[in-house]
């Protein structure tokens, strides 16, 4: 293990270009090494060469289409069986825009899976081997719209949704086991992920896009401080502390044996 990688190596997908190449570069800086994943292997040893102009950044290379069961299964094996990841950012992922009765089913499904399947089993790999070791950590990128499913594509507001629950309750699972997990909730961000989803980055207004190098430097910030959701454009961390305390005070009533006395026929 190089010096850079005294961290140990953090794997991280759709690494080669956007969210993924910046987590890349500051994760570089701050001591790990790299195992960088995506389908563009072109862009991903361009990146990758970049990072390796510093002697002291060590970085490794797996190209592969995760929404392929056998691509998956490979990533899959590398963390389960490299005892020297230490952090897994699960950031691969797509968009869509429209509405789902206009959607492709297949392009719906390559979605779904892609941003909530796909992550959910490269953290059942990597989680057992964490735990067994007494440290570690688990990064998953969802977006606001887990908050706001209003305001974009349901199905891809869902899956972020879901990406939000799984990291919750992953706190409760393993946060006492001596790993970290982390949701990043970015809002609209400066990525290639407008064009392909079908939209376009220019129709939004620029009072609300933030940045990439910016929103990943937030969220490490976040990630410093212990945060287990970090939203790098909330103002004030109590707007966050309010809603979930108001979900919480829901608990009791969520069950119970009985139905509320307003859906009674009189």
């Amino acid at each position: 293990m190089t010096k850079a990688a005294h961290k140990g190596y953090a794997l991280i997908t759709g690494a080669s270009s956007g969210i993924g190449a910046v987590y890349a570069d500051r994760l570089a800086r701050r001591g790990y090494g790299l195992i960088l994943v995506a389908r563009d292997v072109e862009r991903l040893e361009q990146l990758a060469g970049r990072l390796r102009a510093d002697p002291g950044y060590a970085v490794e290379v797996i190209q592969a289409d995760l929404t392929k069961p056998a691509e998956l299964a490979r990533v899959e094996e590398e963390l389960r069986r490299n005892e020297k990841i230490t952090l897994l950012v699960n950031n691969a992922g797509v968009a869509m825009s429209g509405e789902l009765i206009d959607a492709d089913p297949d392009r719906l499904e390559q979605m779904i899976r892609l941003n909530a399947i796909v992550p959910s089993r490269l953290a059942r790999a990597v989680l057992p081997g964490l735990v067994a070791r007494g440290g570690g950590a688990l990064i998953n990128i969802s977006s606001v719209l887990a908050l706001a499913p209003e305001l974009f594509n349901g199905a891809y507001s869902g899956t972020k949704a879901y990406l939000l629950n799984l990291t919750q309750k992953l706190q409760q699972e393993v946060g006492g086991k001596g790993v970290q997990v982390q949701a990043v909730l970015p809002g609209a961000t400066r990525t290639e992920i407008w064009d392909r989803s079908g939209g376009s980055i220019d129709q939004l207004p620029k009072g609300i896009l933030m940045d990439v190098d910016e929103m990943v430097d937030a969220a490490l910030a976040g990630f410093d401080q212990g945060e287990l959701v970090t939203i790098p454009s909330l103002p004030d961390v109590e707007d966050w502390k309010t809603m979930t305390a108001a979900r919480l005070r829901l608990g009791p009533n969520l069950s119970r044996d009985h139905a509320a006395s307003r859906y009674k026929i009189q």
